[in-house]
C-alpha cells in the first residue's frame, strides 16, 4: 500500500502538469494560428482592397460614359441620321459594358445588377425616341428626343446606379 501511495505521490503531480502544459499548447497554438489568420487577412485587404476602390472607379466611370446626356454629347457627329445616331448609342453602350464587364467580382451582385438595369432603362429610353422620329430624320432631333424623356424621369438611370457604388464603396470604410 505504501508503495502505491508512493507512486501517486509522483505520478499524480506529473499528470497534473502534463494535462497543464497539454492546455498551455493547444490555447498557444490555437493564438498562433488566430494571429496567422489575421495576418493572411491583412495582407489580402492590403491587396485586394486598392483593386477594389479601381473597379468602383471604373464602374463609376462606366456610368458617367453611359449616362444619356454624356453619350449624345459624344457619339452625335453632323450630318448623322437619327437610326445611325441610335445605332452609335446602343454600340457604345455595348462597348462601354464589354470593357468593364469584368469589374463585377469586385461589387456585391446587387449592385451589379442594379447596373445592368441602368443601361437596359438608357436602351430602352434610346429605342423609344428613336421609334418617335422618322429613322432619316436628323440626329439631332433623336438628341433632343432622349433628353427630353430622360428629363420626364424622376431620376436619371445611371444616378440610382452611381449612388449604390457610393454606398458600397462607403461600407468598405
Amino acid at each position: 500500500m505504501n508503495e502505491i501511495l508512493e507512486i501517486l505521490k509522483y505520478t499524480i503531480p506529473a499528470i497534473v502538469v502534463l494535462i497543464a502544459a497539454v492546455i498551455i499548447i493547444k490555447q498557444m497554438v490555437k493564438n498562433d494560428q488566430h494571429r496567422r489568420n489575421f495576418e493572411i487577412v491583412t495582407k489580402n485587404q492590403q491587396l485586394v482592397t486598392p483593386v477594389r476602390l479601381q473597379a468602383y472607379e471604373r464602374l463609376a466611370l462606366l456610368l458617367e460614359r453611359v449616362s444619356p446626356e454624356s453619350l449624345v454629347m459624344r457619339v452625335s457627329k453632323p450630318k448623322m441620321t437619327a437610326k445611325q445616331l441610335q445605332s452609335e448609342l446602343l454600340s457604345t453602350i455595348r462597348a462601354e459594358f464589354d470593357h468593364n464587364v469584368s469589374q463585377q467580382v469586385y461589387i456585391t451582385p446587387q449592385t451589379w445588377e442594379i447596373i445592368k438595369n441602368s443601361r437596359t432603362q438608357i436602351i430602352q429610353l434610346i429605342n423609344n425616341a428613336a421609334i418617335q422620329i422618322k429613322p432619316d430624320a436628323p440626329a439631332i432631333e433623336l438628341s433632343k428626343l432622349i433628353l427630353e424623356e430622360l428629363m420626364k424621369q424622376e431620376k436619371a438611370p445611371t444616378s440610382l446606379a452611381l449612388d449604390t457604388l457610393k454606398k458600397e464603396v462607403k461600407q468598405l470604410y
